[in-house]
């Protein structure tokens, strides 16, 4: 099937391809409990994710009572001893996720993540999902160096390069997602089931959907 407008398809992480709120929650957790300060339900983690683990910790800590930078760091280094240790207990496709990813293989299309999340944790996770192999590449919001992450527009220049080029889009659920898209020229459509930092009609994408079914069929009108 060669007329799908898209060649390459990327995707968000966190809150887009997987739900993962319940492991990275686990982990924000026990690292708060472990600093002394309050914990939050799920519905309240799912708010700091978009950003990066370490974007997740400091609106938490900024919510629990503020920090200083001296104690960051050596929190985040807890968080993510804990998190690597149960990064796959409850992370999931969500639904209609490896239909959706099979129908854009039959296409021919070239997926791959580009995900705020540390590189070696996307790795570690979509390896233990059984996920790895479907991707051309998998970039990390560390991948790059500093200032490289969401929403600048590099790690989307960058997987179109990894992917051999051609015509892209993107899917998330953030406005760290929609605003690197943006930057990079790319159309881009947003999840309605993700962790979003804005309601889903107001992060400016060219359309949501609310199930993975209806991508393939969002993305050939936009194309």
């Amino acid at each position: 099937m060669t007329d799908f407008p898209f060649s390459i398809v990327g995707f968000d992480l966190d809150g887009t391809l997987c739900d993962t709120a319940a492991d990275l929650g686990n982990a924000l957790n026990r690292t708060l409990e472990y600093a002394g300060r309050q914990t939050f339900p799920l519905d309240v983690v799912r708010r700091f994710i978009g950003g990066g683990s370490g974007q997740m910790l400091r609106n938490a800590l900024a919510e629990s009572g503020g920090y200083d930078e001296a104690e960051f760091k050596p929190l985040q280094d807890r968080l993510f001893t804990y998190y690597g240790e149960a990064i796959a207990v409850h992370s999931r496709l969500y639904p209609g996720g490896a239909e959706m990813l099979d129908a854009l293989a039959t296409r021919g299309v070239t997926v791959a993540v580009a995900t705020n999340k540390r590189e070696e944790f996307a790795r570690q996770l979509l390896d233990e999902l059984g996920l790895s192999p479907r991707f051309a590449t998998i970039i990390g919001g560390d991948t790059l160096g500093p200032g490289k992450a969401k929403p600048a527009p590099d790690m989307l220049e960058e997987m179109i390069t990894r992917c051999g080029g051609g015509r892209a889009a993107f899917v998330g659920d953030t406005t760290f997602d929609i605003g690197a898209a943006r930057a990079a020229g790319l159309p881009v459509v947003a999840v309605s089931f993700g962790f979003h930092d804005l309601p889903p009609p107001l992060l400016g994408a060219d359309a949501v959907i609310d199930h993975f079914d209806a991508l393939v069929p969002t993305l050939t009108a936009l194309g």
